[in-house]
């Protein structure tokens, strides 16, 4: 797949562009919703003989719009995106510099340079999506703004359990610790990366070697407890039990939070390396023991617990990713 960054006024000439199919919205997390959405242009690109394409747009629009005060937090942050997209399989991905001069086109005049200019002859988006200034443009008047060059496909929400899947469900699910529920909704398991830093060897002492992970900061994570999970080092997956937290036992106003990885039958050194965690269950929340004796014997129990979970686990949903 080709990723193609473009900043508004781009300088792409029509004519030198190949015919494509054009899937757009913001697509944070990939998720079925917006497979739907990217799989019916691909499938439409196949049937025309086009490429088919994907348009995202990076920073998210509440960072330029001023809608939040706090850093956005993402689902999939651009690179996740853009490797999520590419196993589905689509030719080139669009990524849109959104800025305020960017924020301020017409609809019509997004159409005019993002869609008419860029080749496009067939755009799919969802039932929601917006475009120019203030949102003004909407699926229903896109074949106005078309001026007949190109021909428009709505795709209707997707639902599970009667329940609309967005990406603001699966923030939510997974900021309540609801790790379990979201492989319905993204059609994989939520993961993030870090890099493996140096800790306090806390858990080497005690028998329980754990990899302490800096996840990057654009992530949402889940919150603080006990969780098992499957961590991917060197291009291999081995399962595991996280703590996410502050670790109350060791320490009484601990600020910043943990991400320890107690990898299963696991033994090397993984010192600066990326690795990506993956969410599956969480067990309980974290909690403050009495005594390093009460901790072991809650982690041994934790462990426990993590290595039936994936002695139980269909194995073909286990290794979705």
């Amino acid at each position: 797949m080709k990723i193609i960054r473009i900043s508004h006024p781009h300088t792409f000439i029509k004519n030198e562009l190949a015919y494509t199919v054009l899937a757009i919205g913001y697509f944070d997390g990939v998720h079925k919703g917006h497979q739907k959405v990217i799989n019916t242009a691909k499938q439409y690109a196949i049937e025309k003989g086009y490429l088919s394409a994907v348009m995202s747009f990076d920073p998210h629009p509440s960072v330029v719009l001023g809608r939040d005060t706090q850093e956005v937090q993402y689902i999939t942050p651009l690179k996740d995106k853009a490797e999520i997209i590419s196993k589905l399989g689509i030719d080139v991905l669009y990524v849109v510099e959104f800025n305020h001069e960017f924020a301020n086109l017409l609809p019509q005049q997004f159409v005019d340079s993002y869609i008419i200019d860029l080749n496009v002859k067939h755009v799919v988006a969802g039932f929601d999506f917006t475009y120019g200034r203030l949102g003004k443009g909407k699926m229903e008047t896109m074949p106005f703004h078309s001026r007949g060059e190109f021909t428009s496909t709505t795709v209707e929400k997707l639902t599970q359990n009667e329940q609309k899947i967005s990406s603001t469900l699966i923030r939510g699910l997974i900021r309540s610790g609801d790790v379990d529920q979201l492989t319905n909704l993204l059609g994989r398991f939520y993961s993030v990366s870090g890099v493996v830093v140096n800790g306090e060897n806390r858990g080497s002492k005690i028998g329980f070697p754990t990899a302490n992970i800096r996840v990057n900061d654009e992530y949402i994570l889940p919150p603080t407890g006990v969780y098992t999970v499957r961590i991917k080092v060197r291009s291999k997956w081995y399962n595991g039990v996280c703590n996410i937290g502050y670790k109350p036992t060791f320490h009484e106003n601990q600020n910043e939070t943990s991400v320890e990885v107690h990898i299963f039958e696991f033994n090397d050194s993984i010192y600066g390396e990326l690795v990506e965690v993956e969410w599956h269950q969480r067990i309980r929340a974290e909690k403050k023991f009495a005594s390093i004796e009460q901790l072991v014997s809650q982690i041994t129990k934790d462990k426990e617990f993590a290595l039936a979970y994936f002695e139980n686990i269909n194995e073909e949903t286990c290794f979705l990713s």
